[in-house]
């Protein structure tokens, strides 16, 4: 469920800091009239399911992420004032596998996007029957597109280096074809207001390692004014995931971004493209590793998780913040008052408490530093070292 963004995803309001350094220029050579157009219609067909599915679109997309280009980034031209940029990674992993990975409701998407996502909660539109399948079949040669709309409430993890978060609603838009014999799937989303102000936050040790505290304290630090409310105004954006071959799948994603403070945008080309190569990074760090667990058996975890009364979640969940709240405290990175001050999770979610210990269990199985209790250790058959 991604991309959105990316994120999304990935969304990179977060990166406010850099907009006093200069921008790298980047190549928009690359982008076509057509490219454009074909973006402007699926990202309409996203917000107005009336819209009739331009197939033609599609298929210009799919030839462009799959053709020869003289670079794998550069910068789009502006769209509904937003920012944009493209980048494109190959994964080595068999499209059916991905999809089971990535696009799956029984596999969080935290797992795949453990950088730039602290959870997502995905939804149908009202008045819509549409879920998200646990599984996705193959479209056969002139098969009919397959398509799965919902609404997804998502949280980003803390900029690498301003630290702050953000939290938004998007619409999504999931579109699967064959085209020219091969599987691919367009992802399309689009924020529905603006986000939650920003939030200070932590990444504790490498980010690699996935380890984040959030503060739920609102503010983003600015040279020379202290700390200012930013925003996340508007992100859009399409994935395109391509069968390349039979153990690789090609990603191409074009996306925008407005965000900053005092409804002005900061955002520059580089600062999405930092985002995005911070999600392909660790993305392909799960999804190529040699010690990820089976599909199977990270639906078998999700769903015992899922099963755990709440009352039992919600300690493991308390007990993972402090330990957190107290690495921050440990290496300095947050004042010891912090260390007085009683944070309440009644108001988290279950499906959002489940998401982030999903994270600690992928963590562990890939043998990453982790503060989760013993709920957990016991679902991967291994003790990994803990956090320092």
């Amino acid at each position: 469920m991604y991309f959105r963004t990316i994120l999304g995803t990935i969304v990179l309001a977060v990166l406010l800091i850099l907009t006093q350094q200069p921008a790298k220029a980047l190549s928009t050579a690359d982008a076509s009239g057509s490219i454009n157009d074909a973006v402007a219609k699926l990202v309409q067909f996203c917000i107005e399911p009336r819209t009739a599915l331009d197939e033609q679109a599609v298929a210009t997309l799919v030839d462009y992420v799959m053709s020869s280009k003289s670079s794998r980034e550069f910068s789009l031209p502006k769209s509904r004032e937003c920012t944009g940029a493209y980048y494109e990674f190959d994964t080595k992993i068999s499209f059916p596998r991905f999809m089971d990975y990535s696009y799956s409701s029984v596999v969080p998407s935290v797992i795949t996007r453990p950088s730039s996502m602290r959870y997502s909660l995905w939804s149908s539109p009202r008045g819509e029957t549409q879920l998200l399948p646990a599984t996705w079949k193959p479209v056969p040669p002139d098969g009919a597109p397959v398509i799965v709309r919902g609404l997804q409430r998502e949280s980003d993890t803390p900029d690498l280096n301003t630290g702050v978060y953000h939290e938004y609603d998007l619409k999504r838009t999931l579109i699967l074809v064959n085209h020219k014999g091969r599987q691919a799937l367009i992802s399309i989303s689009k924020q529905i207001n603006k986000s939650n102000v920003g939030k200070k936050g932590v990444i504790l040790g490498s980010d690699n390692d996935w380890a984040y505290y959030y503060s739920s304290e609102p503010g983003t630090p600015k040279t020379g004014i202290g700390w200012v409310k930013s925003y996340i105004y508007d992100y859009f954006s399409i994935g395109v995931y391509v069968e390349s071959s039979a153990a690789v799948v090609k990603t191409g994603v074009f996306q925008w971004l407005r965000a900053g403070w005092s409804g002005m945008n900061f955002v520059r080309p580089n600062h999405i493209l930092g985002g995005m190569k911070r999600f392909a990074h660790n993305s392909k760090t799960v999804l190529e590793s040699p010690r990820l667990p089976s599909p199977s058996q990270v639906i078998s975890v999700y769903q015992w998780l899922s099963n755990v009364p709440v009352s039992e979640l919600r300690k493991e969940y308390a007990a993972l913040q402090q330990a957190l709240r107290s690495s921050a405290i440990r290496t300095g990175k947050i004042g010891k008052l912090a260390s007085d001050k009683q944070t309440s999770f009644s108001n988290v979610s279950k499906e959002q408490i489940v998401e982030e210990l999903m994270l600690e269990y992928i963590k562990m199985s890939l043998g990453k530093p982790t503060l989760a209790g013993q709920l957990l250790r016991g679902q991967t058959g291994s003790n990994p070292h803990p956090l320092r």
